[in-house]
């Protein structure tokens, strides 16, 4: 069963079966159409729309796209926590999870594995730990690489939990990108980095903005947002 919920027009909502999910409604001067997307979690139906246009615009076209939006939430992958003898996701590979108590507590990636030790309770906390320490060491070598080639000295970064975004630039020139891309390829993270260094240069999404992140990245922005689109979701899978 599919319903329309409107608390109110500055808190509206769609109910999709027994979930509701609420809509983030963003007015940008440049946008020129409605669009709308699932955020990767599933958290939230974002909608941009012109500075002209009115909420009530947003929830008749949310309305008119419920069904795309079912299919949309199904699609989002049910979290299922790392356990020994599994795998785990790591820069765009699978690591086979080589868990015995014996091991060292510290993981070690080699050869495919990771090899890690301690009481299984807290292992996913761990893995978890693990990741986000080397998404931070990786993160934090794209970033001097990039800001290099951008001509800026680089930024404070801080990792990022955020359920809705990649990453984000801040008007006092902070940089946050979401730890979990870590999981994914490496040409998909570092295309994150470069866009946000682009936006210490150009604090929109202008022709001059993307001239540049053409010029930062060595790689196909397309491709990497193309993976983000199809992909971005099940970066959510293993950890929520």
């Amino acid at each position: 069963m599919i319903d329309w919920l409107r608390r109110s027009t500055e808190d509206p909502a769609i109910r999709i079966g027994e979930r509701e999910v609420p809509l983030a409604i963003r007015r940008l001067s440049r946008a020129r159409r409605l669009v709308m997307r699932l955020a990767p979690d599933g958290s939230e139906v974002r909608i941009t729309l012109p500075a002209w246009g009115r909420t009530e615009d947003a929830l008749v076209f949310a309305r008119a796209r419920i069904e795309w939006l079912e299919r949309q939430l199904a699609a989002v992958p049910q979290q299922q926590a790392p356990q020994p003898g599994g795998t785990l996701r790591y820069r765009g590979t699978e690591l086979a999870i080589d868990w015995d108590e014996a091991y060292p507590r510290k993981a070690v990636a080699a050869d495919g594995r990771l090899r890690i030790g301690g009481p299984p309770a807290n292992l996913a906390a761990r893995l978890q730990r693990w990741l986000e320490s080397e998404a931070q060491r990786l993160l934090q070598e794209d970033l001097a690489f990039y800001c290099a080639r951008a001509g800026h000295e680089a930024p404070p970064l801080r990792l990022s939990r955020a359920q809705r975004r990649w990453g984000s630039c801040s008007d006092r020139k902070a940089i946050r990108i979401n730890w979990r891309l870590i999981q994914a390829p490496d040409f998909v993270r570092r295309s994150v980095v470069a866009h946000e260094v682009a936006h210490l240069t150009h604090f929109d999404h202008s022709p001059a903005f993307h001239a540049l992140l053409a010029a930062l990245f060595e790689g196909d922005v397309k491709a990497a947002d193309r993976w983000l689109r199809a992909e971005g979701r099940s970066l959510y899978a293993t950890f929520g």
